[in-house]
């Protein structure tokens, strides 16, 4: 009987690793209806032509993103980027839940919620219980051991992840990170999703930060940390690396865009797991504290 259910299971794999090679439709659930999940639902149904489920408990949330959704696809009607026809089918595919539950019969799973660990661990337990063996459960964090989550579920194996950069339409990239028990099927499986929705793929050891915010994050932190120490306005310090530095955005334009809670999560992560090298700017964790998280919500070193 054990090596029936091996067996089985093997198989399943097999064919999941078709089905995505092939192009055929699978099932996805995406957790959390916010910019993340609900770009990432976007592009699954469109791109990878993949019937998705977004979930999230928050009705009001899953008003917005399916509001969010409709505005997509309008913006696209009219540039012409997509025709009635192919919109009208992507949206089709899209099914909003208030429910893990509704994850039992999926293929693969996309969390993104914030950067909170805990928050994480418990999504994942659940997960664990409810969706079938075979299905493979991926991460959006931007920093958290993907090693340290998977420890939550019975299938360290089948836990990856799949960061996502912001906006999800928009941007190319997706690093791919592998915990210490992520299996090279897995892995396999995950890059050829990515590749079916259109995404470029790096990958990165499971450290914290990953490659991108490893990088990014702390060049935020500078910045914010150099108007809490009056080095220039924060108009003229987003000038200078605009202007002076060809970058395509100021660094507090771009943490406000980012969230500067989310900022401030990353910089916790880094600062615990690496040391006092990356400890956040008090001015940092003070607009967190004022509920000035960026443009989310109107203010944050700019106001919108």
């Amino acid at each position: 009987k054990h090596i029936a259910r091996m067996f089985t299971r093997s198989l399943r794999t097999v064919c999941a690793s078709r089905s995505l090679q092939r192009g055929y439709a699978i099932k996805i659930g995406v957790i959390g209806s916010g910019q993340m999940g609900t770009g990432i639902a976007k592009v699954a149904i469109t791109t990878a032509k993949a019937e998705v489920l977004l979930m999230d408990k928050d009705a009001q949330a899953l008003a917005r993103a399916d509001k969010f959704v409709d505005g997509l696809f309008a913006r696209e009607l009219s540039k012409q980027k997509i025709t009635q026809e192919l919109a009208t089918e992507a949206r089709a595919r899209l099914t909003l839940v208030d429910n893990l539950a509704s994850f039992s019969d999926v293929d693969f799973v996309i969390e993104a919620v914030s950067e909170n660990p805990d928050l994480k661990a418990s999504i994942f337990s659940e997960l664990d219980r409810i969706c079938k063996p075979e299905a493979i459960l991926a991460s959006n964090t931007s920093s958290i051991s993907i090693t340290r989550i998977a420890a939550n579920t019975q299938r360290p194996d089948k836990v990856i992840g799949m960061h996502f950069m912001n906006p999800v339409p928009v941007m190319k990239l997706v690093e791919i990170i592998s915990g210490i028990a992520t299996s090279e099927e897995t892995k396999k499986q995950t890059l050829e999703l990515a590749a079916s929705m259109g995404k470029v793929t790096t990958e990165s050891r499971d450290i914290a930060g990953f490659i991108a915010n490893r990088i990014l994050c702390p060049y935020l932190n500078e910045a914010i940390q150099a108007v809490y120490e009056g080095l220039g306005t924060v108009e003229d310090i987003d000038k200078t690396l605009l202007l002076g530095c060809n970058m395509p955005m100021g660094p507090l334009t771009l943490a406000d865009f980012i969230g500067l809670d989310t900022v401030l999560a990353i910089m916790n992560v880094l600062h615990e797991e690496l040391g006092a090298k990356y400890k956040p700017s008090p001015l940092l964790v003070r607009y967190v504290e004022a509920g000035w998280l960026g443009k989310k919500v109107g203010r944050g070193f700019f106001q919108y």
